[in-house]
């Protein structure tokens, strides 16, 4: 059982990163779209991600809940080395949620107006940021149970280059994400031309993002090379990612929207996949040595027991319920157009 439970809990990690990613990257396309295709970019943004609203951070309570239940260790270690980090992340979504529907739903339109957007979309960037430090540092080997000040103990666990730099990438996925989504949703051809061009200059962006990672693992002699091709299971992950941009250049020729979503979606997992591989079961890498593993440090028989049973059970009522959620909201889109602020958000 203790097996069913982790895969549920990267299971969830991952579609966090491909559905909540693709939320942030919207906040994050506004915020680098000129002034003039705002409004725009914002209408059609949220057609796209509009399914994915709604049940987006169920991913993040379920990974949550799953550390808390089946791994108590891991989680009271990451909640005390890394409190900073995952503060600023909640803070980034509350943030980003509240100013969402103070600037669509305020009932007085005024000056505030211009307080709550750039709100939306720093809070688009900065949660994201945040959410990349916090795995990076996780893995980064900075986390040192030993730590005799506050300094070490809870900056320099996690204000690292390579913990910063895997913040910048996961920023840069959720663009990536976000501006895929986006072209099957346009309604003219330049606006599909535009997006379309777009989401080419996010490909590039996290290529260059990715290498900035793998410099800053170098820099802070983190093992990334080694974990991604120093076995054979995370090297073909990331020769078949590598080989999926040949197939995605040819869908952004020929516009296959559909396409250009899997192939993203299949990008991101094979990436995860790469990084998360080697070193399994540990999830947490601390400077002692003493790292916290999914299976040695995992909680009672009877609460994995418990759990993975819950999980199971649950999951037959949720993922048939998002799959017609994503299936009503994909049939109806004359309904959405019409409102698409009420209707998504």
């Amino acid at each position: 059982m203790i097996y069913v439970v982790i895969v549920f809990l990267w299971t969830s990690i991952l579609l966090y990163i491909l559905l909540g990613g693709a939320d942030f990257g919207a906040g994050i396309i506004e915020l680098f779209t000129s002034r003039a295709n705002q409004p725009k970019t914002r209408k059609t943004m949220y057609k796209a991600i509009g399914p994915i609203w709604e049940a987006n951070h169920m991913w993040l309570i379920i990974a949550i809940v799953i550390l808390f239940v089946g791994f108590p260790v891991i989680y009271a270690t990451v909640s005390i080395y890394l409190h900073i980090p995952l503060v600023c992340m909640l803070l980034g979504i509350i943030a980003r949620g509240t100013a969402f529907v103070f600037r669509n739903y305020d009932a007085v339109k005024d000056d505030m107006q211009k307080v709550y957007t750039p709100i939306f979309m720093y809070s688009s960037l900065i949660t994201p940021l945040f959410l990349g430090i916090i795995a990076g540092s996780a893995v980064s080997g900075k986390i040192d149970p030993d730590a005799g000040d506050f300094l070490s103990a809870y900056i320099f666990s996690w204000l690292n280059w390579f913990s910063v730099a895997t913040g910048v990438f996961t920023v840069a996925i959720c663009g990536f994400l976000a501006s895929i989504f986006i072209i099957g949703q346009t309604d003219t051809e330049d606006s599909r031309r535009h997006f379309t061009r777009k989401a080419r200059e996010c490909v590039f962006i996290v290529m260059f993002a990715g290498a900035l990672v793998f410099l800053a693992a170098y820099a802070e002699d983190v093992p990334l090379i080694n974990w991604i091709f120093g076995d054979i299971p995370g090297l073909v992950a990331i020769i078949a990612a590598s080989l999926s941009l040949v197939v995605m250049f040819y869908a952004f020729k020929q516009e296959r929207p559909i396409l250009l979503r899997i192939l993203a979606g299949f990008q991101v997992t094979m990436i995860l996949f790469a990084a998360t591989y080697s070193h399994f079961p540990d999830i947490v890498l601390t400077r002692n040595g003493n790292n916290l593993s999914l299976l040695a440090h995992a909680g009672q028989s009877g609460s994995i027991r418990a759990l993975g049973l819950a999980l199971l059970i649950g999951s037959v009522f949720i993922l048939p319920a998002l799959v017609y959620l994503i299936y009503i909201f994909q049939v109806r889109k004359g309904g959405m157009e019409e409102s698409p602020d009420r209707k998504h958000f």
